[in-house]
């Protein structure tokens, strides 16, 4: 034991040129983690280079006698014996407006065939969250173009916003629409979307649809692919913030969706196991609520002292059979200002997007709303609620006095204004019209069958031949008297045309 002491006072006291601790040895490696000897004074979360494999790893365990890497990439050309160097860094990727337009993997290396990104700028991808007193209240809209989402739980800039309901309800799709319609806004921001463990064919689709759409050229794709190592899936969500941060902290908006967070999830959970760090519930690791909070948290409207940018996340998840209460969904849930919740018994019975007004909810509300919509949806979400309500009710009674029924009818018919198509996002100023038109009680007298036609008759009219009563909302982003009495003419002119 003397001996052993005598050894490591001789490695204290040493000149550093002599010192043999920056240096390690793989002694295990497999399903993309590595046990190494040495690197004695190794960081958590430094990154290490395997020189022979050209590879790069990430330190997260840090034993006594070894460390637990994580490999950046395939583990294929690493081997027992190999040499680990410690690079004193951490994680890094390139940021800035270089990267817009972009298809990226979760290291910032572009994946889109179109040469070198020449970024000037590289942020680590842990980064700490703002705090209080750097951060301002959360007051300006960030129109989806979706109208159910614009008028019962719309979003502001520097918001977190969860999407979250079963496979194949149209998740992406809300978000995808959000991206297309910034192209007409008018402080556009920034669109960082994180595909995490999506296969090659959706991603590929997905860029297309925005290159069709415009959308590409205020866009970021940071894409994780299904057969990617579990490192780089956890990896993606965090290189994407970092990326949208950049825009924060130079004063513009931004938006990154994580699509989603429930696969980053499971790599987590796949590496921690790996690492042989003790399971907990559902064999998520202990720190399963801190790996999402730590990411969602970044996400903010910074104070015009620190220059007035905003980051803005929507957050995806999973669920099972629409179990919100599951453990992922409500760790979010927790995390986040909010939730639109998609309901599969909606979306079968064709509502599209099938939002469930009484489970969405955004906790900063009717302030993240222009003055417009706030005025014509203001008890659009309570009067849906009572409907529901109401319409399960009358299913076990014929008995309904006239003002229940009325109440019935409109509720349908406003049920019926909210459907909208994929891909065809609506501006601010043609909602307020859409749900004016619904509120006022216009469409009481409209055949239900009719009220998609009534829609399309009421944006040709609205679009083509009065653009000025458009123009004149999407200018003082306010619904006055006069603006009123011309839309309710407008209104009854594509009831006309209708017919």
């Amino acid at each position: 034991m003397d001996k052993i002491e005598q050894f490591k006072r001789q490695l204290e006291t040493a000149a550093p040129s002599a010192k043999i601790d920056e240096i390690g040895h793989v002694v295990e490696v497999g399903d993309g983690v590595v046990k190494a000897s040495g690197l004695m004074n190794v960081e958590n979360f430094e990154m290490v280079e395997f020189e022979k494999a050209r590879a790069f790893g990430l330190a997260l365990n840090l034993e006594e006698y070894e460390t637990g890497i994580i490999v950046l990439g395939p583990d294929d050309a690493i081997k027992e014996g190999d040499v680990v160097k410690r690079t004193k860094k951490t994680i890094s990727v390139p940021v800035g407006p270089e990267l817009v337009g972009r298809v990226v993997d979760p290291l910032g290396r572009p994946v889109d065939g179109k040469g070198p990104i020449g970024a000037k700028e590289t942020y680590p991808i842990e980064r700490p969250a703002p705090g209080v007193i750097d951060r301002q209240p959360v007051d300006q809209p960030l129109h989806t173009g979706v109208l159910a989402v614009d008028s019962l739980v719309p979003i502001g800039r520097g918001q977190r916003e969860l999407i979250l309901g079963d496979r194949g309800l149209g998740k992406t799709a809300i978000a995808i629409d959000m991206i297309i319609n910034q192209k007409n806004e008018k402080n556009r921001p920034i669109c960082v979307y994180v595909a995490c463990g999506q296969k090659k064919s959706k991603i590929k689709r997905l860029v297309k649809t925005l290159e069709d759409a415009g959308a590409m050229e205020y866009t970021i794709v940071v894409a994780s692919f299904a057969d990617d190592p579990a490192s780089l899936l956890y990896l993606a969500p965090y290189t994407g913030c970092a990326m949208g941060e950049w825009f924060r902290d130079h004063g513009q908006d931004a938006v990154a969706v994580y699509d989603d967070l429930t696969k980053q999830a499971w790599a987590w959970r796949e590496v921690s196991l790996v690492l042989r760090r003790p399971p907990g519930r559902e064999a998520y690791p202990g720190d399963i609520f801190y790996l999402h909070s730590r990411l969602l948290e970044r996400a903010a409207r910074l104070s015009e002292k620190l220059g007035g940018g905003s980051l803005t996340a929507l957050p995806i998840v999973e669920t099972q059979a629409g179990d919100i209460s599951g453990y992922i969904p409500t760790n979010v849930i927790s995390i986040t200002d909010g939730q639109i919740f998609l309901n599969s018994a909606l979306f079968y019975k064709g509502q599209r997007p099938a939002i469930d007004v009484g489970t969405s909810v955004s906790r900063v509300g009717a302030k993240a709303q222009t003055a417009a919509v706030k005025k014509v949806a203001g008890t659009l979400k309570l009067d849906l609620a009572q409907f529901q309500e109401l319409e399960r009710f009358s299913e076990f009674t014929e008995e309904l006095d006239a003002q229940t029924r009325q109440l019935l009818e409109r509720g349908k018919r406003m049920r019926e204004l909210l459907k909208q198509a994929d891909l065809r996002p609506l501006s601010f100023e043609k909602e307020t019209a859409m749900i004016f038109a619904g509120v006022k009680g216009f469409l009481d007298d409209v055949p239900m069958e009719k009220i998609g036609e009534f829609k399309e008759n009421l944006l040709k009219e609205i679009g083509v031949g009065e653009k000025e009563i458009l123009a004149k909302i999407r200018e003082t982003r306010e619904l006055n008297s006069d603006a009123e009495a011309k839309l309710e003419e407008v209104i009854k002119n594509a009831k006309k045309a209708k017919n």
